[in-house]
C-alpha cells in the first residue's frame, strides 16, 4: 500500500484541502489506510464470523483494506458489478436474518462478502425487517445503496448451514459473483429436510417429553398424560397450520395451538385417577415457547443494536401473549367449572433424574428437528443439551443454588460447547444452542402465573410471571456470554495462533458509539 498522503485527491482548481485536512475530516484513501503487517491476497484462516466482526467493529476511517497482488486488484468489471455484488449481498443477509441469526452476524456476514469482492468501504445496516448496503469508494465519488425488505422468516438450519458454507467460501476468494448466484438459487431450491407429516408428530413428541421433564415420574399415570399431551399438540399444529393457510397472523396461530393442551389439561383434571392435567398444560407451553426470537433478540440489544432487538424483544411479547391468551381462555373456563389444577403438579422436584435426563435429551431431539437441524448434527445437539440440564439440575438440587442463576450458568456452559462445536465445523452456532436450551425453557413459571391469575391471585400472578421473565433473560444472555467467551479465548481449530484478524487492528467493542 501507499502512503496515505500520496493516496488523498489532488488539489483541483476550487479545492484547496491539504492532505492533513482530508484527513481530519475522516477521508480514508481507496486503498485503505498502510498497516504494515496485513498480508497479500485472502485474510487468514480465522472463521468468517471472527474476522469480519474485528473489521465491522472498526470505524470506517480506521479500517484498513487487505492488501491484493497485482492480478487481483480491482478491475473496470469488478466496478461495473458494484450494483450486483450489493445485491448478492442483501440476497445473503436477507436469508440469514430471516433464519433468526444475530444482527451483528448479518452484518458482519454482508460486510465479508463484499470485502472479499473487492468493495472496501462498505457499511452494512441491519434492522428487523429491512437490510441495507451503502458503497462509497472515497469521499468525493457518490455511493451506491441498495436495500431489501425482509418480509417471511423461516427455522431451517440446514439451509443455514448453507449459507453460512457460501459466506466461508466468498470470504476466502473462492467463489465468483455469477458462481455464487448460482450456489444461492441451489440453497433456496433445496427442500426441508423432513417431511410435515413427522414435523407434526415432532411437536407431539416434544410435548409428550416436557411432561415427564416437568413431572418427573415414571408410571402408567405419566404415560397416559404423555399420550393427551403428544395428541394435544399434534391438534394444535394442525389447526394453526389451517388457519395460517387462511392468512391469519401468526399471533392468531399461537392463541390457536395453545388451546388443545389447555382442554386436554382441564378435561384430566376432573378425573379421580389422580392424572396430572397440568403437567399437560406445561409440556404444551414447552412446544409452543420461542426461544429462538427470545436468544436473538437479547443479544442484539448487548451488542448494540437496540433497534432490531426493541423490534425481536416486541415479537416474542406478541407470540408469548398469544400463548397466554389461548390458554387463559381456557383455564377462566375451567375454574368457572371447578377444575381441580394443582399447580405443584408441574414442580415435583428431580425424582428421577434419569427419567428427566431422557426426556430432556428427548425434548432437544424434537426441537432440533422441528428446527430443520441436518441430521449429523443432532447428536451433537442432543449431547449439548445434556450438559445444559445436567448442570441446571447439580446446580439447583444439590447444591442449592437460585434457579435464576442456575439457567444463566447452564446456559453459558450450552453457549460455550455450542460456539465450540460451531468452530470446529466452521458453520453457525444457532443449531447447536437454541435446541439445547429447550429443556431449561420457563415454561412451568408460565404456566403458574397464568393459573394464579385464572384463579383471582394477581399478586402471586405477577410474581410468576415476573420469574418466567427473570429465568427467560438469564437463558439469553448466559448463552450470549458463553459464546463471546469461546470467542475471546478459543484457538483456531488445528492451530496455534489465537483468532485474531491483524496483530496491529485491536479487538473493538460490540457498541460502535465508544467514547463521547
Amino acid at each position: 500500500m501507499g502512503d496515505p498522503d500520496e493516496s488523498a485527491p489532488p488539489p483541483g482548481p476550487e479545492d484547496t484541502l491539504t492532505p492533513e485536512d482530508w484527513r481530519a475530516a475522516g477521508y480514508t484513501p481507496p486503498n485503505g489506510i498502510a498497516v504494515p503487517t496485513l498480508n497479500p491476497g485472502a485474510p487468514g484462516d480465522a472463521p468468517w464470523p471472527d474476522r469480519m466482526r474485528t473489521l465491522l467493529r472498526t470505524p470506517m476511517s480506521e479500517r484498513p483494506a487487505f492488501e491484493r497482488t497485482p492480478r487481483e486488484r480491482q478491475s473496470d468489471a469488478t466496478a461495473r458489478n458494484v450494483p450486483r455484488i450489493l445485491d448478492l449481498t442483501l440476497r445473503i443477509g436477507e436469508l440469514l436474518l430471516a433464519s433468526g441469526e444475530a444482527a451483528e452476524d448479518v452484518e458482519a456476514a454482508m460486510l465479508g462478502i463484499a470485502h472479499a469482492y473487492r468493495l472496501d468501504h462498505c457499511e452494512p445496516q441491519v434492522t428487523f425487517t429491512l437490510i441495507g448496503i451503502s458503497h462509497q469508494p472515497s469521499l468525493v465519488e457518490p455511493p451506491v445503496t441498495a436495500d431489501r425488505v425482509v418480509r417471511r422468516r423461516t427455522s431451517d438450519y440446514t439451509r443455514l448451514a448453507a449459507v453460512y458454507k457460501l459466506v466461508a467460501d466468498i470470504t476466502a476468494e473462492q467463489v465468483t459473483v455469477n458462481d455464487a448466484y448460482r450456489r444461492l438459487a441451489e440453497i433456496r431450491r433445496n427442500r426441508h429436510p423432513y417431511p410435515v407429516w413427522l414435523l407434526s408428530l415432532t411437536t407431539g413428541l416434544l410435548a409428550g417429553a416436557a411432561t415427564f421433564l416437568v413431572g418427573g415420574r415414571l408410571d402408567a399415570k405419566a404415560w397416559l398424560v404423555f399420550a393427551n399431551a403428544f395428541v394435544a399438540a399434534i391438534l394444535g399444529d394442525r389447526l394453526a397450520s389451517l388457519i395460517a393457510r387462511r392468512g391469519l397472523p401468526e399471533f392468531y396461530q399461537f392463541v390457536v395451538a395453545a388451546m388443545p393442551a389447555a382442554v386436554s389439561g382441564i378435561v384430566l383434571s376432573f378425573n379421580d385417577l389422580g392424572l396430572r392435567g397440568s403437567v399437560v398444560i406445561t409440556g404444551g407451553l414447552f412446544a409452543l415457547l420461542p426461544g429462538r426470537a427470545m436468544v436473538a433478540a437479547v443479544q442484539d440489544g448487548l451488542t448494540g443494536f437496540y433497534i432490531t432487538a426493541a423490534a425481536r424483544l416486541l415479537e416474542v411479547i406478541y407470540l408469548v401473549a398469544g400463548i397466554v391468551i389461548g390458554v387463559m381462555l381456557i383455564l377462566y373456563l375451567g375454574v368457572g367449572f371447578h377444575a381441580k389444577l394443582n399447580p405443584d403438579e408441574s414442580l415435583v422436584g428431580i425424582n428421577y433424574p434419569p427419567v428427566q435426563l431422557v426426556a430432556a435429551m428427548v425434548l432437544t431431539l424434537a426441537f432440533a428437528m422441528l428446527l430443520q437441524t441436518a441430521r449429523r448434527n443432532l447428536l451433537l445437539v442432543t449431547l449439548n443439551s445434556v450438559v445444559g440440564w445436567s448442570s441446571y439440575g447439580v446446580l439447583v438440587y444439590n447444591a442449592q443454588v437460585s434457579p435464576i442463576v442456575a439457567t444463566g450458568v447452564a446456559a453459558g456452559l450450552v453457549g460455550l460447547f455450542g460456539q465450540l462445536m460451531a468452530r470446529y465445523r466452521y458453520a453457525s452456532a444457532l443449531p447447536y444452542v437454541t435446541a439445547a436450551i429447550g429443556p431449561l425453557m420457563p415454561g412451568s413459571a408460565i404456566y403458574l402465573g397464568m393459573l394464579s391469575f385464572a384463579q383471582g391471585h394477581a399478586s402471586a400472578g405477577l410474581v410468576s410471571i415476573t420469574r418466567a421473565a427473570a429465568i427467560a433473560l438469564a437463558l439469553a444472555i448466559g448463552v450470549n456470554l458463553g459464546g463471546e467467551i469461546a470467542r475471546l479465548f478459543m484457538k483456531i481449530p488445528g492451530s496455534t495462533e489465537p483468532l485474531t484478524l491483524y496483530p496491529a487492528v485491536p479487538r473493538r467493542a460490540a457498541k460502535r458509539t465508544r467514547g463521547f
